[in-house]
């Protein structure tokens, strides 16, 4: 699992040498939420609010995040995509899927059905999951 996660570091950062893994995966975040809180996002991956303070505040200066007050509670910020983040998410985004592509492509319909098969499997399960056996 760390020369996997090692290898999507390296890939990550050939992809989108301009947004950092963790950028790149606020900024998804944000997409596929429709926005949020910079706490809710700071739950949701389990990180100090800090941490993710510092990271908006680049995705802010660089034009990719801002914030907005919720129209429920104007006391709440909440973040959103800018259009350059929306047009920055989609570029590399494309990229990557084009990547994975060209790495899959010479692969049988059988290995993509058995991948897929693991990926389900593997993203199915949480944390102190008993493991389950191939078919099961």
């Amino acid at each position: 699992m760390t020369s996997f996660a090692r290898r999507a570091r390296a890939l990550a950062g050939r992809l989108h040498p301009e947004l950092s893994l963790v950028s790149y995966t606020l900024l998804g975040h944000l997409e596929e939420s429709g926005g949020c809180r910079a706490t809710d996002l700071a739950d949701h991956y389990a990180l100090d609010k800090s941490t993710v303070s510092r990271q908006v505040a680049v995705l802010e200066r660089e034009g990719l995040v801002e914030r907005r007050q919720d129209a429920a509670d104007q006391r709440v910020q909440v973040l959103q995509l800018t259009d350059a983040g929306r047009r920055m998410l989609a570029r590399v985004t494309d990229r990557r899927r084009a990547a994975v592509e060209e790495r899959l492509s010479g692969w049988t319909e059988e290995d993509l059905a058995r991948f897929a098969s693991y990926l389900e499997r593997y993203n199915a399960g949480l944390p102190g999951d008993a493991p389950t056996a191939p078919g099961a």
